[in-house]
């Protein structure tokens, strides 16, 4: 029996109507397939009985990627390595369908450099499937006006769908984590609002919500040096809070930004 490395965040997922129900979400047969951090490979088995084109995994674990070779061999191709430092977007010539139990201290790092990689002439997914420990996943889905709302609400907004699978037990995993998980399906917007530069949407959600509870005036004023003639233009109250601007809102005020800045 493998023993799950605490330091690399990995909860195995030992129950198969789980795991069912994620193989179920989307389309498998003759598709590319990756799959992040496959384990003790349960998804992954159940992954092959639905006969994709192909498997990929990415495994950092030495001790599971043996694991991996031994009793899969060559139904999977094993990619060892640490997800963040993989380029996507030279995986796999053909879109990819994804399938990921992330690691709960990197989930949003994966996602959102997965968010900046997107490419609006080429999409490296045509799918995810992610297992996100919940109160992450509730802050991904959330709209505004909502308490889970904030700077990674819209930023997966901007070029995603997303849906919520299902909820996950503690009871499911091998060790049980002492939170509950969530299983999101996820997609990319075909036509999504054009930026310069993804770090300005960044660098202004950040500002806007270091104080979520305070009005927009002065990380506005911050931004926009005193210039109230975006917040005119935008029709945005500045007595307002970050949380009740809508995501078109900070899309076109991250676009008014990086026009003030040439």
């Amino acid at each position: 029996m493998i023993k799950p490395k605490k330091s690399l965040g990995q909860n195995f997922l030992i129950d198969q109507k789980i795991i069912d129900k994620i193989t179920n979400a989307v389309e498998i047969k003759n598709r590319p397939i990756l799959e992040i951090g496959p384990g003790t490979g349960n998804l992954t088995r159940s992954i092959i009985k639905k006969k994709p084109k192909k498997i990929l995994v990415i495994e950092k674990d030495k001790k599971l990627v043996d694991f991996l070779y031994k009793n899969f061999g060559s139904d999977i191709e094993i990619i060892y390595e640490d997800v963040l430092k993989v380029n996507e977007n030279k995986l796999e010539k053909d879109p990819l369908t994804v399938f990921g139990n992330l690691p709960y201290n990197i989930s949003t790092e994966i996602l959102c450099k997965w968010i900046l990689n997107i490419d609006r002439n080429k999409f490296w997914f045509e799918s995810l499937v992610l297992m996100f420990q919940k109160e992450v996943a509730d802050r991904i889905i959330s709209d505004f006006n909502s308490k889970n709302y904030g700077r990674l609400s819209i930023l997966a907004n901007w070029k995603l769908s997303m849906k919520k699978i299902c909820d996950i037990m503690p009871s499911s995993f091998y060790p049980k984590p002492k939170i509950l998980s969530s299983v999101l399906l996820i997609k990319p917007k075909l036509n999504f609002f054009p930026l310069k530069d993804p770090k300005n949407l960044e660098k202004l959600t950040r500002l806007f919500f270091m104080h979520r509870r305070k009005m927009l005036k002065k990380p506005y004023r911050n931004l926009f040096k005193g210039n109230i003639e975006v917040a005119e233009k935008l029709k945005i109250n500045l007595n307002l809070r970050p949380q009740n601007l809508d995501f078109m809102t900070y899309y076109r005020l991250t676009e008014e930004y990086e026009k003030l800045r040439g």
